[in-house]
């Protein structure tokens, strides 16, 4: 599966999946411009549109490439409510073929009760919306630390070869807190030197492995969902 990010607002990210049996997709459309521009240089067109969760940064341009493209939007059963035009419903556990590459869908509550993660076994890959960052976590709006942190646990026990694709560049800002809370964790020290390198180059800093990101977030260093409440909480106002 090919896979292009697409920087849309000032900080998110959308994702453009490309099968090779020509079945295209993006992640988090938040907005449509940027999207259509890249379909138009390649010429194709779109066939599904993946929500990870309901906020609008990430689902306000599904109805205009819906319409558009005649494409179908997939989001979360329990967050189906809240967007517009949702023509599959997916659960927790459920698989997806798109165009031969089966997308699994992991409930991860905690940023919203129903945001949900899409993992592709094949691929490697794992688009984590708003609830893990390079270096971090998403805010806890809807649910509970609990909640994030048994979700931190479900991505965690996938393999450390994953590739994280989340939905937002924080990876500089969640460096900071991390070394503030980490400072002797030489990973952590390479992994923000290359950050700054690649931010200076106007280079995106995901994805990143799973292998990684146990060794620098401090958040999947957490033991409890105490400890992770505490972060949280601290990263809140850091």
């Amino acid at each position: 599966m090919k896979i292009d990010i697409v920087p849309i607002f000032d900080d998110n990210y959308s994702y453009l999946l490309q099968s090779s049996c020509g079945v295209n997709s993006v992640i988090d459309a938040g907005q449509a411009e940027p999207i259509i521009k890249i379909l138009n240089d390649r010429n194709i067109g779109l066939d599904f549109i993946i929500s990870t969760h309901h906020h609008w940064d990430h689902v306000n341009g599904n109805m205009k490439l819906k319409n558009m493209y005649d494409a179908q939007i997939i989001a979360p059963y329990k967050e189906s409510l809240y967007i517009d035009g949702v023509d599959i419903a997916i659960k927790d556990g459920d698989l997806f073929d798109l165009g031969g590459d089966i997308m699994q869908a992991i409930e991860t509550s905690g940023h919203t009760l129903g945001s949900t993660c899409f993992y592709f076994k094949d691929s490697h890959a794992l688009f984590t919306g708003d609830t893990v960052f390079s270096m971090g976590c998403g805010r806890i709006f809807e649910g509970t630390a609990h909640d994030m942190f048994t979700s931190f646990q479900k991505i965690m026990a996938l393999p450390d070869e994953t590739l994280i694709y989340p939905a937002h560049e924080y990876t500089r800002g969640n460096a900071g807190f991390c070394l503030s809370q980490d400072r002797d964790n030489e990973d952590l020290k390479l992994r923000i030197k290359e950050v700054k390198e690649l931010r200076s180059n106007g280079k995106p800093t995901v994805p990143v492995s799973l292998t990684v990101e146990k060794k620098t977030n401090i958040f999947m260093k957490a033991k409890t969902a105490e400890d992770f409440a505490t972060l949280r909480i601290k990263k809140d106002s850091f």
